[in-house]
C-alpha cells in the first residue's frame, strides 16, 4: 500500500512520522477487514441497527395555548412583533 498516493488522493500534508503511523494503522485495519470477510453471513438477516429499540416520542399536535400561558411566553421573547416571536433570517 502507498501511503503518499493516498495521503495525495486526500490532499493532506504529513511528515514522515505521520506516514510511518498511518501506514502502520491503515495497514491494521485492512488486516481486521480480511478477518470480517471470513464470517459466515448466509442465514444472517440484515437489520438497521443491532438493539431492536425504537423511538418513542409522543404524536406531534398542535394544542390551543391559554392566553396567559402565550403572553408570559412571548414575555420572555426578546423582540415580538404582535403575538409572534420575531428571530433573524434564517434563509437568505
Amino acid at each position: 500500500m502507498n501511503i503518499n498516493h493516498i495521503a495525495k488522493l486526500a490532499r493532506l500534508g504529513l511528515g514522515e512520522d505521520e506516514k510511518s503511523k498511518l501506514e502502520s494503522e491503515l495497514s491494521e485495519i485492512l488486516d481486521f477487514v480480511e478477518q470480517l470477510k471470513e464470517v459466515e453471513t448466509e442465514n444472517i438477516e440484515p437489520t438497521a441497527h443491532a438493539t431492536g429499540m425504537e423511538n418513542v416520542v409522543r404524536p406531534d399536535e398542535a394544542r390551543r395555548t391559554a392566553e396567559d400561558e402565550r403572553q408570559e411566553i412571548l414575555g420572555n421573547a426578546p423582540q415580538r412583533e404582535d403575538n409572534f416571536i420575531k428571530v433573524k433570517s434564517v434563509l437568505q
